[in-house]
Formats: structure tokens, C-alpha cells, sequence
């Protein structure tokens, strides 16, 4: 246990490290890549301009899969909404066979479980692994954790064998959010599960700003909630912050290669907001009737 919360504190010292230069996605053969946006379902203009965006963005970081951290369509959930809100805007992408997996955010009717596109297999939460990767993602509903859900993720993290497991939903487990904060609750029922069976990543939404929090215990944390909503002077940076933009609209491209995942925090002007490396600096070995602690850190790293 000593050794646990050892390497949980040398963790925090080392992703308080100032990034020396600007970092870019590499590009790696055989990396998985993937592109996220969240409190994305307005059909307004803001959308739209993230939309085209990230289509953009394409061209020069090819990814096949888009995670979505909720709120997925605000208001009405017609069939027209789900064209405006959801089809128009990322066209380009779905015409060229780029899979959306969906989380369920608090504006979000848990029947679009059933919407095809957004491959949820009909269920509130789920896991896909991509072909041929170390990495395993993790859809939950953050609205309601129930026991039935806990015992899935229990379940399903136990088997997963993956190095990377990478959670996605709807309400941050650290924030530093002027209107929401830190969803003190989730994180009582998550996070001891999250270090027991050596998550890595956990990407929300909720917050309409940008967020990347210090590693807590081990694990790394993004919130990205601003893919069509804003609170411009919302985010009131705190010990959590590592780094913090609530000034605009954006989205994040990420890829993960061997023990590194690289990310990159765009504007819908296509301006770099963030970028970095996060490092899985060991295997997670599981030990009978105690806890693996993962590693992870926000490290410096040159730019291939």
C-alpha cells in the first residue's frame, strides 16, 4: 500500500512539468486515433463551425471513431433533430465511414441507445475495443449509477486485458467549473473502481469549456464540453488545473501509440488551444485481493 501511494505522489510531480514545446499528433503506423466532442447538439452555427472543423482536421490526422461525452442533442429528439443536430453537421464524416460512439449526457433521452449511429448497441453503457490495439473504451451513464452498472463495469474491466482503458461520459469526476464542479457523487462510485482495475484516461463533458486536471491518483482526466456551448469565464482555475480554455468552441484529436497517448485541444479556427503526451509508465499487474495502481503522467516529449 506504502508503495501505492508513493507512486501516486511522484506522478504528480512529474506532470506539473511545463510542456517545452508544442506537440503533435505523430502519426505512428498501427496507432489508434481518434478525435472527441462533447455538448455537441445544437444544429446552431457553432456546431457547424466545429463540424467543418474537425472534417478539416481529417485531411491531416486521419481517425475513424469519434467519442461523444453527452448531451448529444438538446430539445427536441425528432427525427428532423436528429438530421440537424447530428447529420448535417458531421456529413463529411459519417460519408466516410467515421464511426460516433455516444455517452449519455443530462439533456440526453436514454432511447438514443437505439440511433445506429450512434453505436450504442442499445445500452445506456458499453465497451468496444478496436481491431488489432491495446485499447479499450468505455461508455457510461454518468445520470445514473446504478449497482446493475457497477457490476458491468467491475465485470468488464476485470476481462479486459487491455494496456489501455480509456473511460468516456457525461459529468467530470474533477473540475473546476464555476456552475457544476466536481461530480463529487460519481466519483465516489467510480473512482476506487477506475484505480483498482488500472484505468488510464477518462475523458467528460458537462462543463461548455475545455479542461485538462493534474493526474489524480494515477489516472489522467480531460473535460471537453464546449463543442457547441460555451461559459466564457466559467472555469475558475484551481490546484486541479493544468491547463484550462473557456474562450471558445473546440474539439481534441488524440492517438494512442504503445505506452503514449498524444493529444491535441483545436478551435473551430483551427487554433492549437493544448497538446502533450500522456505516458502509461508501467504495466498494471492485478495482485490478488489488493489494488493495481496505473501511472500515467503529462510528460515533455519531442515532436517526431
Amino acid at each position: 500500500m506504502r508503495r501505492l501511494l508513493i507512486a501516486s505522489i511522484a506522478t504528480a510531480v512529474v506532470s506539473s512539468a511545463v510542456l517545452a514545446q508544442e506537440v503533435r499528433l505523430p502519426l505512428k503506423e498501427g496507432s489508434i486515433r481518434f478525435a472527441v466532442i462533447g455538448d455537441s447538439g445544437t444544429g446552431d452555427g457553432h456546431q457547424l463551425r466545429v463540424g467543418k472543423q474537425l472534417a478539416a482536421q481529417r485531411a491531416r490526422v486521419p481517425f475513424d471513431l469519434v467519442l461523444m461525452t453527452g448531451d448529444n442533442l438538446y430539445g427536441m429528439e425528432r427525427a428532423r433533430d436528429y438530421e440537424k443536430k447530428f447529420t448535417i453537421p458531421y456529413k463529411p464524416l459519417l460519408d466516410a465511414g467515421v464511426k460516433f460512439y455516444a455517452s449519455l449526457g443530462n439533456h440526453d433521452d436514454t432511447n438514443q441507445r437505439l440511433y445506429k449511429p450512434f453505436n450504442m448497441g442499445g445500452e445506456r453503457y458499453y465497451t468496444f475495443k478496436p481491431d488489432r490495439s491495446s485499447v479499450r473504451f468505455f461508455a457510461l451513464d454518468s445520470n445514473y449509477i446504478d449497482d446493475k452498472q457497477i457490476a458491468w463495469l467491475e465485470k468488464e474491466l476485470a476481462a479486459s486485458g487491455s494496456d489501455w482503458k480509456v473511460m468516456f461520459f457525461h459529468h467530470p469526476l474533477y473540475s473546476s467549473g464555476g456552475t457544476h464542479g466536481s461530480a463529487d457523487l460519481q466519483r465516489e462510485k467510480l473512482e476506487p473502481i477506475f484505480v483498482k482495475h488500472g484505468v488510464n484516461l477518462v475523458i467528460a463533458g458537462h462543463e461548455h469549456f475545455y479542461e485538462r486536471v493534474k493526474p489524480q491518483k494515477g489516472i489522467a482526466y480531460f473535460t471537453l464540453g464546449s463543442s457547441a456551448k460555451l461559459r466564457k469565464g466559467d472555469l475558475k482555475r484551481s490546484a486541479l488545473t493544468e491547463k484550462g480554455w473557456d474562450d471558445g468552441y473546440g474539439f481534441m484529436l488524440m492517438e494512442i501509440a504503445g505506452d503514449d497517448l498524444y493529444f491535441e485541444v483545436l478551435s473551430d479556427t483551427a487554433q492549437l488551444i493544448d497538446s502533450g503526451v500522456v505516458h502509461r509508465t508501467g504495466k498494471v499487474a492485478p495482485t490478488p485481493g489488493r489494488s493495481s495502481q496505473p501511472v500515467v503522467a503529462t510528460k515533455p516529449a519531442s515532436v517526431p
